[in-house]
C-alpha cells in the first residue's frame, strides 16, 4: 500500500492555502465552541449539554462569518464575534435572532 498516492506537492499547497486563507474563520468558531463548553461546565452543565452548546456556538459562528464581508469589517473582528455568540449561548442568539426577524417581517394578522 503507498504512503502517499498523490505525490503531487501541488495538492499539500493549495490545502495550506486554503487553510491559512480562512484561518480567521476556523479560530473563531473555535473560540466560540471553548468559550460556550466552558461556560456551561462554569455554570454546573455537564459534558453532553456542553458539547453540544459548544457545537452548535461553532456553527453560529461560522455562519455569521460572511456577515463580516458583506458589511465591509475585517476578518480580524471574526475571534470578537466568536468569543461574543460563545459567551451569549444558543439560547440568547436565538432570542436576539426572533427579535429582530419580529421587527423586520410583519406578523400575519389570523
Amino acid at each position: 500500500m503507498p504512503h502517499m498516492p498523490d505525490k503531487n506537492p501541488e495538492t499539500w499547497l493549495l490545502i495550506t492555502a486554503w487553510l491559512s486563507q480562512h484561518a480567521p474563520m476556523f479560530y473563531a468558531a473555535a473560540l466560540s465552541c471553548w468559550i460556550a463548553f466552558l461556560r456551561v461546565i462554569y455554570g454546573g452543565g455537564g459534558r453532553r449539554q456542553a458539547l453540544l452548546e459548544s457545537c452548535l456556538c461553532g456553527a453560529i459562528t461560522a455562519g455569521a462569518f460572511p456577515l463580516l464581508e458583506y458589511f465591509n469589517l475585517p476578518s480580524s473582528l471574526a475571534a470578537a464575534v466568536g468569543a461574543v455568540i460563545g459567551t451569549m449561548g444558543v439560547k440568547k442568539v436565538a432570542a436576539l435572532a426572533d427579535r429582530f426577524t419580529d421587527i423586520k417581517l410583519p406578523k400575519r394578522q389570523e
